[in-house]
C-alpha cells in the first residue's frame, strides 16, 4: 500500500471515529501517523519538485495576497500600491508573483500578488505548492474572496492549514526535552483536558519514548502533534470580500472592500499595518541628537535586528547598545543583542 492510500484509510478512519474519552488516545495516534504520513509524502514531491517562486523580500514586512482565479487580487494589489499587475475578466490572469510597495505610517510594506490558489492546492494542485511555499516566507496573508465566492475562505483556509500554516494562531506552549533514559515525565502548569495516555501514545508514535514534556496550556491532540513536528508556521491574517459595489455582503471577522471603486481601502490599510505590530525605534549616534524619522521594526525585535538593518558590519563590531524607553528598568541602561526593544525607545548602538 502507498502512502497516499495510508493516508486515505487513516482520515477515513478518523472520520467514522466518534470521539470521546475511550477513543480519545486512539484518534490521537491515528493523527499522528496520518500527520507523520503526509510529512513524508510532501517530503517526497519537494525531491522532486524543482520550480519554485523567487521572491526578493524587500521593505519592512511582506504581505501575500491569496485567493482563488478572478477574486481581484491583482485589483487590490495596483489600488494598494500602484503596481502594474494584468487585469483580466478570465481566471490565472496573474503566471508569477508581483510585487508592490504600500508606505504607510513610514512603513514600507511589500504587496505580493500570487497565482489564484484553487481546492487541491496542499496536494499541489495548480502551482499549489509555490503558492504555500510563498505563503510560508510572508509575515502576513490576505485571504481574498468576492461576493459571489463567499464559500471560498472557508476552502483557502482549510489549504493553508493542511500547507503547515497556522493562521492567527501562537505556537504552542509545549517544551519537549528529549532524554537517554527515565521515559516520559509530564508536567503541565494548568489542568489538561487531555488524558496523559493520549499524550505518550501520540509521543512514541513519533519515537519519542524519555523525555521531559513541560505544558502550558489545555492542549490538543492537533495542537500536541505540531509541537512535536516543529515545522508549522504562525502567520496573522485578515479575511476580505471584494466587489462590494456589486453586491453586498457581511461576514463576521471580514472586511468589506471594492478594490475597483477603492471602498473601505482605508480601514484595510489600518488593519494590515496594526495586524503586523510595528513599533518605532528612534536611532541616537553616540554622542549625537536622536534622529527625527523611526527605524521601523515588528513586535519582538530585538537589538541584532536593528544592527542588521543598519549594517552587516555593525553586527560583526558590536560591543554593546544603551537604551532609554520603555524596554529597559532606567533610561541609558546597557544591553546586549538579545535585549528586546519597545516602540518608541531611543536606541545608541557603541560598535
Amino acid at each position: 500500500m502507498d502512502i497516499r492510500e495510508q493516508i486515505k484509510r487513516l482520515e477515513e478512519e478518523i472520520k467514522n471515529t466518534s470521539y470521546n474519552k475511550a477513543t480519545e488516545h486512539h484518534i490521537g495516534r491515528l493523527k499522528a501517523k496520518l500527520a507523520k504520513l503526509r510529512d513524508e509524502l510532501e517530503s517526497q514531491k519537494a525531491k522532486a519538485r524543482r520550480q519554485v517562486f523567487s521572491i526578493k523580500k524587500e521593505g519592512d514586512a511582506t504581505v501575500v495576497l491569496v485567493g482563488y482565479p478572478s477574486v481581484g487580487k491583482s485589483t487590490l494589489l495596483n489600488a494598494l500600491t500602484g503596481a502594474k499587475s494584468e487585469v483580466a475578466d478570465y481566471d490565472f490572469t496573474t503566471l508569477k508573483p508581483i510585487p508592490g510597495m504600500l508606505e504607510y505610517k513610514g512603513a514600507k510594506i511589500q504587496i505580493i500578488d500570487v497565482p489564484g490558489l484553487v481546492e487541491g492546492a496542499a496536494k499541489g494542485k495548480g502551482r499549489g505548492k509555490e503558492i504555500l511555499s510563498a505563503v510560508r516566507n510572508a509575515d502576513m496573508v490576505l485571504i481574498i474572496t468576492d461576493v459571489f465566492n463567499i464559500n471560498s475562505l472557508e476552502v483557502i483556509k482549510r489549504e493553508l492549514y493542511e500547507g503547515g500554516i497556522r493562521l492567527n494562531q501562537k505556537p504552542p506552549e509545549v517544551i519537549i526535552k528529549k532524554k537517554d533514559r527515565g521515559g516520559i515525565k509530564i508536567t503541565s502548569t494548568i489542568p489538561l483536558s487531555l488524558d496523559e495516555r493520549t499524550i505518550i501514545e501520540i509521543l512514541r508514535e513519533y519515537r519519542i519514548h524519555n523525555a521531559d514534556v513541560l505544558i502550558r496550556e489545555d492542549i490538543t491532540i492537533d495542537r500536541l502533534i505540531d509541537a512535536i513536528l516543529a515545522n508549522r508556521v504562525y502567520i496573522p491574517a485578515t479575511y476580505v470580500i471584494n466587489k462590494i459595489d456589486l453586491y453586498n455582503v457581511e461576514l463576521d471577522g471580514a472586511i468589506p472592500i471594492s478594490a475597483e471603486k477603492k471602498i473601505n481601502l482605508d480601514k484595510l490599510v489600518d488593519e494590515i499595518y496594526n495586524k503586523l505590530e510595528f513599533i518605532r525605534i528612534y536611532l541616537k549616534p553616540p554622542g549625537g541628537k536622536i534622529e527625527s524619522e523611526p527605524m521601523i521594526l515588528r513586535k519582538g525585535a530585538r537589538i541584532e535586528d536593528i544592527c542588521k538593518k543598519l549594517h552587516r558590519d555593525m553586527l560583526r563590531n558590536f560591543r554593546y547598545a544603551k537604551v532609554w524607553g520603555k524596554s529597559v528598568k532606567f533610561d541609558g541602561q546597557r544591553v546586549g543583542l538579545e535585549h528586546v526593544v519597545e516602540d518608541e525607545d531611543v536606541v545608541t548602538i557603541y560598535a
